[in-house]
């Protein structure tokens, strides 16, 4: 039994650097398509590193503050959800709180045009996949598919946080102008 968990904990950190790799590799993709946009803004793209500037985030709009409030509840409980012990009463307090959590950011995702003003844009493609996942996901568990679980789960932590996370931090986006405008 301690040789099955110890491989199901391998499969999971592998599964996680794949995506981690397939993520990096399309941020990396999308950031060489999107930077020629902003070519003629060369405000948008300077680049000061400096200590966040929190003002910015208590006066961006009540539906970011909401995603970004619920998108860092989920990271954080996310990381933990990665590191411990699956199955136990703690994994699935914690996991259903993540799965409100991710449909919160989710949801509040799609209130938000600003890439694409009055439009949804590519980034919502990863909102509409985590809207329909997360059901999913718990709809493996419930069945006793793990693996299925495991994969779902994985990959909307990975793709639907990480990646996600990463386009918030576009030249001309909120998170960009918090750490580096």
């Amino acid at each position: 039994m301690a040789e099955q968990g110890k491989s199901m904990s391998q499969d999971a950190r592998w599964i996680g650097v794949r995506m981690g790799l397939i993520g990096a590799v399309t941020a990396s993709v999308i950031v060489a398509v999107i930077a020629p946009r902003f070519a003629g803004h060369a405000a948008a793209l300077s680049f000061h590193p400096h200590a966040p500037d929190l003002d910015k985030i208590a006066q961006a709009s009540l539906v970011i503050r909401i995603h970004l409030f619920s998108a860092l509840t989920a990271l954080m409980i996310g990381a933990v959800l990665m590191m411990r012990v699956k199955g136990t009463a703690a994994h699935k307090l914690l996991g259903w709180t993540w799965v409100l959590a991710m449909g919160a950011t989710a949801v509040s995702s799609l209130f938000i045009r600003a890439v694409n003003p009055g439009h949804f844009s590519f980034i919502h493609l990863l909102s509409g996949w985590v809207i329909v996942g997360l059901p999913g996901a718990v709809y493996a568990i419930k069945r006793g598919k793990v693996a299925a679980h495991r994969r779902a789960m994985t990959g909307m932590f990975v793709g639907g946080l990480l990646l996600a996370g990463l386009f918030t931090f576009i030249p001309g986006r909120l998170m960009w102008a918090v750490f580096f405008g």
